[in-house]
């Protein structure tokens, strides 16, 4: 069963749910069992958009989250807390009564951001808040005497705070899994906001520089809702903005779930009940692909497969993209650069399983996106050859079913298209020469891949730059032993030295540019970013 199609049925049910008299709404103000301490649990750290609600008009997230699993296999301890941020979690004793009940082999979700952004410490006149975190993941802190409470508090920052959850519950042999915020209904131009703030993208950096998962809650439910249309969406914030009702919380639930299932290793495929088996697994969560560090600037988007960004591109096997370099040569104070590439895809597959659907939602105007395609193009699971407008039928391998297929060259058409509908600008380079040679020289792609890209980037008036050639002539230039060091594998994939050096030749591509769009973001060529590459 699809997302879509589990939307379609929760819509269904919940709104008979949330009828007059139907015993079905009462599951909303249940209390929360006891935990049969001989199973495992799966606790929620969160605030009022996870925690038990007021019923169908307002209602979080973690109350359905329990009907996704079997209480015969597993405790679902619902432990939000509505109100709090990430450090009143903390300093309110939430986050103490959630810990002491955690044993080895539990699963601990945190999820906050909603509330961090509010005052640090408020003056009167009432309503007194005294909630907010400092912005960022530093190790800043501010003392302040807390009006609240009344007691002398160091605050710290929302990376402090979620750092301590997640080292806390590793101390207790359980697994933290990071998840981003829920949605807010706020839209603008057609467009509903993936916020707010900073928040799902810290929480991302935390989780990958403490190598724990993350789910990405909050571009699965965005993207569900841009589907449904801004007035559907509307009817599920029957309170306010920020809290969604019985349906809504469902929608959230299931986006979480379908998250859980996409990691590798799947830590809740043992405990789903028949509603969770139906959840079609996100299988883009396990990559943990970036998103832009701060919303406020241009990105520089990078579509493309395994010779881009390799796995979780974190380097296993050796193996590295050119991509994860790629942030070196950038001033990253005024743009970010923002690495979406996908291994195993191409042209056609990276949009047939939806990589690229979720990378064109984070898009906006004043944005770039480079595509680099063409090493998983060729048959089975490619598309036609060429450029052209033909179309042909051929079974996909992974589905076993026809399917229609176009021209490498036609897809690519189709991605300029869709970014410039964004208001961005698209950038095509060709692919990146394999370590093949003959006579001597690297085997070029020029009658295939590489110059189809050339081709459609011509007739789209789209700035070209040809990987291709130009990595191959440093090669040659090299020669076969030395490029033999910049390889992890025997042909495809590039170690850190070779795939910084890709990167290097991308950046000079750029440089040559008649009409280089991103000039004023590249550092000097004698400088590089003292900040960390985005993978």
């Amino acid at each position: 069963m699809s997302f879509r199609t589990l939307l379609l049925l929760t819509l269904a049910v919940a709104a008979r749910a949330a009828e007059p008299g139907n015993a079905a709404a009462s599951h909303a103000t249940a209390h929360v069992p006891p935990l049969n301490p001989s199973l495992p649990t799966i606790f929620i750290a969160g605030d009022s958009t996870a925690a038990h609600g007021r019923g169908a008009i307002q209602q979080g997230w973690g109350v359905p989250f329990a009907d996704y699993f079997d209480p015969a296999k597993v405790n679902v301890a619902n432990r939000a807390h509505g109100g709090r941020s990430s450090r009143t979690y903390l300093t309110g004793g939430d986050w103490g009564h959630l810990l002491a009940e955690v044993k080895p082999g539990d699963v601990v979700l945190i999820q906050f951001g909603q509330n961090d952004g509010g005052a640090i410490n408020d003056e009167p006149p009432p309503p007194l808040r005294a909630r907010g975190s400092l912005h960022g993941l530093g190790d800043e802190t501010r003392e302040i005497d807390n009006v609240l409470t009344k007691k002398h508090e160091i605050v710290h920052t929302f990376g402090w705070y979620l750092r301590e959850m997640i080292d806390e519950t590793k101390s207790k042999g359980a697994s933290p899994v990071v998840l981003g915020l829920t949605v807010r209904d706020r839209w603008k131009d057609g467009r509903i906001e993936r916020g707010p703030g900073r928040y799902s993208a810290w929480s991302y950096d935390v989780a990958k520089a403490a190598h724990v998962p993350f789910v990405d809650v909050t571009d699965t439910v965005a993207d569900e809702y841009e589907a449904m249309g801004q007035e559907k969406t509307k009817a599920l914030y029957q309170q306010d903005f920020v809290h969604f009702n019985a349906i809504g919380a469902d929608l959230h639930a299931a986006a979480v779930v379908a998250g859980l299932k996409g990691l590798r290793p799947n830590l809740v495929a043992k405990y789903l009940s028949p509603k969770g088996e139906a959840v079609v697994a996100d299988r883009s969560a396990y990559l943990r692909l970036p998103f832009p560090q701060n919303p406020a600037l241009p990105s520089l988007f990078l579509a493309g497969d395994s010779t881009v960004r390799n796995g979780t591109g974190e380097g296993g096997g050796g193996q590295w993209g050119w991509g994860h370099f790629l942030p070196e040569h950038f001033d990253q104070a005024k743009i970010n650069v923002v690495n979406r590439a996908v291994g195993g895809t191409g042209i056609q597959t990276f949009r047939a399983l939806g990589y690229w659907h979720r990378l064109l939602s984070l898009v906006k105007p004043g944005d770039f996106v480079m595509i680099q395609f063409g090493h998983n193009d060729n048959p089975p699971r490619g598309p036609l050859p060429g450029t052209g407008n033909e179309t042909g039928e051929r079974m996909n391998p992974r589905t076993k079913e026809q399917q229609l297929l176009h021209t490498w060259g036609w897809y690519l058409k189709q991605d300029i298209a869709d970014v410039r509908a964004r208001g961005a600008t698209p950038l095509v380079c060709s692919l990146i020469p394999r370590k093949i040679w003959k006579n001597d020289r690297i085997v070029r792609n020029k009658d295939t891949f590489a110059g189809w890209a050339e081709r459609v980037a011509a007739d789209e008036h789209v700035p070209f730059l040809d990987l291709n050639e130009r990595i191959a002539e440093r090669y040659d230039a090299l020669g076969e032993a030395k490029v033999n060091a910049l390889f992890a594998d025997p042909h495809t994939h590039t170690s850190a030295e070779g795939a910084r050096l890709n990167a290097n030749v991308v950046v000079e591509a750029l440089r040559a540019l008649v009409d280089n769009p991103l000039t004023a973001d590249l550092l000097p060529s004698n400088t590089r970013s003292a900040a960390p590459a985005n993978p």
